[in-house]
């Protein structure tokens, strides 16, 4: 942060100034008074990461609250993405494009209204403006780029030097309000493309980003990460303690699914094996390493959910809280629910071998069906720790090595446990189907 402060006093006399980073905003810890403060004098802040989010959000912009803009660009390993930029008398324009699509486009002047910023561009240089500015690009020779503004045709501009484009143009007609310019613009092979957006000449005019993208890239989400991964593990752990020291449930009556889940719930947690078992696991989920292992090149470190410690020293987590949700939510509540099931199906008097035909197979099968994608997943996760962290922290791996053999032991114990306490809901619910 130091460093950081001394770059941006550095560069604070400059016409403008580029932020570069890997990380957007969001996802950066930062002491006070944080990173956007920092940077606050930047025309734009350019970073990545987040590949498109799989295609979900191909377009990731937003304004930071003193006007810098963050522009978070899909990456060009998988998407081939990449990024044009440009000043035009102090005016800041860029582009986000995709590799081998031409022509390429950057209407310069006017500039869109969605990306200005008055606190670091001096906007009123568009009304002045003689000439609409832009830049083509293409293998092939530009045969014509032609302009419209409001669906006026306003003619086609002209080559003024290397892939500068320019039309004369009156922007006191448009001093009013926010207009559409149109830039279509076709090179010699014959391919074409149109490019558009609003603009507005009153500084007071804006538009807003999108409230999703907006969210992703502004809000502090290793807070909102570590909340849900606490909430989630206090409701699990909640549930044991819970139905461990309620009193046993009455077996009279239909049993509804309701009252199936809560029994199924009274079964496991007052079976001490299953109830210190998931207690455990909950709490090391929280407190223990998940791994150890070489977590930079020739460092040795131990990963938490809190964080990760190397040679040392302790770094704040945020992708670790987002990790730990993804286990508890498709690894460790699953795994609760699937041997509360199970041993629910015990009480009832069935073995393994049995229940599929004691119980209907439209709604057994999918069951283990689904536990057994998800185990799947958690050994994938072994494997992906091999591959990124070495051999060493697959094997001193407690949440993901460690825990396979543990849950195949556990749900065998669940099929042939014998405790009392399986004994006396097993006789209770006999009682109960033969009244």
């Amino acid at each position: 942060m130091e460093e950081l402060s001394l770059l941006a006093t550095e560069s604070h006399d400059s016409n403008h100034t580029i932020w570069f980073g890997h990380y957007p905003t969001s996802t950066i810890i930062s002491p006070s008074p944080g990173i956007r403060m920092i940077m606050r004098s930047a025309t734009a802040y350019l970073c990545g990461h987040l590949h498109t989010l799989g295609g979900l959000m191909p377009v990731l912009h937003t304004q930071h609250h003193h006007g810098t803009l963050e522009l978070e660009l899909g990456d060009w390993k998988d998407n081939r993405k990449f990024r044009i930029l440009a000043f035009d008398h102090d005016l800041f324009s860029f582009a986000d494009l995709n590799f081998e699509e031409w022509p390429v486009v950057l209407v310069t002047n006017p500039k869109p209204s969605l990306y200005s910023s008055s606190a670091h561009e001096p906007l009123q240089r568009i009304l002045h403006s003689t000439h609409i500015r832009i830049l083509a690009f293409s293998p092939s020779p530009i045969k014509f780029v032609k302009v419209s503004i409001d669906g006026i045709h306003l003619g086609e501009a002209l080559q003024v030097s290397g892939h500068l484009y320019v039309l004369r143009w009156n922007p006191q007609s448009y001093s009013q309000g926010f207009h559409q310019i149109n830039v279509t613009v076709q090179d010699g092979s014959g391919k074409s493309i149109t490019q558009h957006h609003p603009f507005a000449m009153e500084e007071n005019l804006s538009l807003k980003f999108g409230l999703l993208s907006s969210w992703i890239l502004l809000a502090d989400h290793y807070i909102w990460v570590r909340v849900v991964f606490a909430l989630m593990v206090i409701i699990q752990i909640a549930f044991l303690i819970i139905f461990r020291y309620l009193g046993r449930p009455s077996l009279k009556g239909p049993l509804t699914r309701a009252r199936q889940t809560s029994l199924s719930l009274h079964i496991l947690s007052k079976t001490n094996f299953f109830y210190y078992f998931f207690l455990l696991l909950s709490l090391y989920t929280v407190l223990g390493p998940w791994f150890i292992g070489e977590i930079i090149d020739g460092h040795m470190g131990a990963c938490f959910s809190f964080g990760v410690i190397v040679d040392g020293h302790f770094f704040q987590g945020s992708i670790t809280f987002l990790v730990g949700i993804w286990q508890v939510m498709f690894f460790n509540i699953p795994l609760m629910a699937y041997l509360c099931w199970c041993l629910f199906l015990r009480c009832q008097g069935n073995c393994f071998g049995s229940h599929l035909y004691n119980v209907k197979r439209c709604y057994a099968v999918p069951v283990h069906l689904t536990m057994v994608l998800l185990f799947s997943w958690q050994v994938y996760s072994c494997f992906f720790l091999l591959q990124t962290y070495g051999a060493m922290a697959f094997f001193l791996s407690p949440l993901r090595t460690w825990i396979v053999g543990l849950t195949l032991f556990v749900v065998y114990r669940s099929w042939t446990m014998n405790s009392s306490t399986l004994r006396t809901f097993i006789v209770q619910m006999k009682n109960q189907q033969s009244s």
